[in-house]
């Protein structure tokens, strides 16, 4: 007789997954838009897709212009989209029988780019997010405003993509990242860090945040530290000041109240910002200006601004003479989205966000549209 022990086998964990869940719903697209949390269907899923349960998303000014259609892109609803968001954390609830690298019960999250082609030269050499087949979460696709979203999960057979390329999106969330901090670190943080890559900086530079009390550059602001530089916002507010100097700014300039910002930047940071990351779009009419004339500075472009509005006027001779530069960068990559993460994880990145249930969905949106929001919203879905 035989004294070999059979092992159980390990319990499959499985989630009751219902028809309808609650979402935020633009209603009235448009600058007088408003969202109604209303019920909306649980979509289905196909043999080579993840559906995620959200638990909560950040709440980003890109969804601002997406639910006012203020920018030269088709209206959310003429792509069949209710729901705008990208900046989605939660759990997969269940998966494809396709699906092997990703597991029921792990967490996982949304980014702004819900796919790409996979197959051209930008794919294929790191730069994805340029892909002209990209598809946008909250525009092309309902967005993380409804607490259940589809990812997708890239196949391969015989060497050949199938059709649904780009199902490779899916991020995953590390161990000790909150869904308060993974959500906006997936879109809002790995955009700033995409920049702050880019611009290559050596330590000890200044870097200068217009905007920087928001929820972009707050985020930059701390990347900008643990990556041994110098910044320096722009704002106004006391409660953005607070914000700002707590998650490591070394100066904070109000641009209402000091009489010449652009001359006060220009003092603190000897003579002119090493880069200026542009995040808030009303900035970008004087944001060359803090370059000063320092050799090779940067002006990075990162905010989006309505369309037609808030251009830059170049001076040619100050871009030559000095030989400094003005450079436009989107949202992070695959990699980045990991990269800001991995910060998050080892406590460099510390969002302290607002947390509000989904009675205050629409009132918090109307804040971010105004204006009034220091640092980040985000929504949790399992408040009322």
């Amino acid at each position: 007789m035989s004294s070999q022990k059979t092992e159980a086998p390990t319990p499959t964990l499985s989630f009751d997954i219902p028809k309808k869940c609650k979402a935020g719903v633009v209603v009235n697209e448009g600058p007088d838009f408003q969202v109604e949390v209303r019920d909306v269907d649980v979509p289905e899923i196909g043999q080579n897709e993840c559906l995620i349960k959200l638990n909560a998303t950040g709440l980003c000014s890109t969804d601002i212009h997406w639910m006012m259609n203020s920018w030269a892109v088709p209206k959310m609803s003429a792509m069949g989209v209710q729901c705008a968001g990208h900046e989605g954390a939660g759990v997969i609830v269940k998966v494809g029988s396709n699906v092997k690298r990703l597991k029921v019960g792990q967490r996982a999250g949304l980014k702004p780019i819900e796919s790409t082609c996979g197959a051209c030269e930008l794919c294929r050499s790191g730069r994805e997010t340029y892909c002209f087949g990209a598809r946008l979460t909250g525009l092309h696709c309902d967005g993380t405003e409804s607490p259940f979203e589809e990812m997708w999960y890239n196949k391969l057979t015989n060497d050949r993509l199938q059709a649904h390329i780009s199902k490779n999106y899916t991020t995953l969330i590390p161990d000790g990242v909150s869904d308060y901090v993974a959500g906006p670190a997936m879109c809002s943080a790995s955009t700033v860090y995409a920049s702050i890559k880019a611009a290559n900086l050596s330590w000890g530079q200044w870097a200068v945040f217009p905007g920087g009390g928001g929820g972009v550059g707050i985020q930059g602001v701390q990347l900008a530290v643990a990556m041994g530089l110098r910044p320096l916002v722009v704002d106004t507010g006391d409660e953005k000041r607070r914000l700002s100097m707590e998650m490591g700014a070394e100066h904070f300039v109000d641009f209402k109240e000091s009489k010449d910002p652009i001359a006060e930047v220009l003092s603190l940071t000897d003579g002119g910002a090493h880069a200026v990351f542009c995040t808030a779009a009303p900035s970008y009419p004087t944001a060359q200006k803090y370059l000063g004339l320092r050799a090779g500075a940067q002006l990075m472009c990162i905010g989006l601004p309505p369309a037609g509005k808030f251009h830059i006027d170049v001076n040619p001779t100050e871009i030559v003479s000095r030989g400094q530069s003005i450079r436009g960068t989107f949202v992070g990559s695959m990699a980045e989205v990991d990269e800001a993460l991995g910060f998050a994880q080892r406590g460099k990145l510390r969002l302290t966000p607002t947390v509000v249930g989904l009675s205050k969905f629409n009132e918090s949106v109307q804040k971010l549209k105004r204006g009034e929001v220091a640092g980040r919203i985000v929504v949790d879905f399992n408040i009322e």
